[in-house]
């Protein structure tokens, strides 16, 4: 049944107002809405858009790492350059020793002298340490053991070096050549 009100108001012919459903025509759908073909223009203008910017990108890139190689590749070639001209003096020194005509033994020996100082001094510059364990306990990652002697040292301590090692910072550039003492 229907409602004691509804039926009242329907009596006095006042009927609720109902606002009627209007549909939009078709070409009030197109004014409001981009047709299908814009919409894909649109997209297809985004795609591009984005295609180019990926293309920057990766050129850019591309650029970057060529030119980090060539940093590298130039650090590489000129790493030498400071030590390079640190041994320029010495050979010009070795050069002017050569030349004197008349020397003896004594300014012979002071000029090697003079000039072993400034090699002692391009490689303290330059990082290049000497490796001398003469009487230390005997290292394998700076030392290379020749042989193994009787000794009165320690085993395993470093009795003699052949040859001197050298060190470039904490990397060894030359292990020292060493003979070792036997145990006891």
């Amino acid at each position: 049944m229907s409602n004691p009100e509804n039926a009242q108001d329907a009596m006095l012919g006042n009927e609720p107002a109902v606002e009627p459903v209007v549909e939009p025509t078709a070409e009030q759908h197109t004014d409001t809405l981009p047709s299908i073909e814009e919409q894909f223009r649109a997209l297809e203008l985004k795609a591009a858009e984005h295609y180019d910017a990926w293309l920057r990108a990766k050129a850019e890139g591309e650029n970057i790492r060529r030119r980090a190689q060539d940093d590298i590749s130039k650090a590489h070639k000129f790493a030498v350059e400071k030590f390079a001209g640190e041994l320029l003096a010495v050979k010009d020194s070795l050069e002017a020793a050569l030349a004197v005509q008349e020397q003896t033994v004594d300014s012979f020996k002071s000029g090697v002298e003079l000039t072993l100082k400034q090699l002692v001094s391009a490689f303290d510059k330059n990082a290049l340490n000497e490796v001398n364990p003469a009487g230390e306990k005997f290292d394998p990652h700076k030392h290379q053991a020749i042989g193994m002697v009787d000794s009165e040292q320690e085993a395993n301590t470093v009795v003699t070096v052949l040859q001197k090692g050298y060190m470039i910072a904490d990397r060894v550039l030359r292990p020292a050549l060493v003979m070792v003492a036997k145990g006891k």
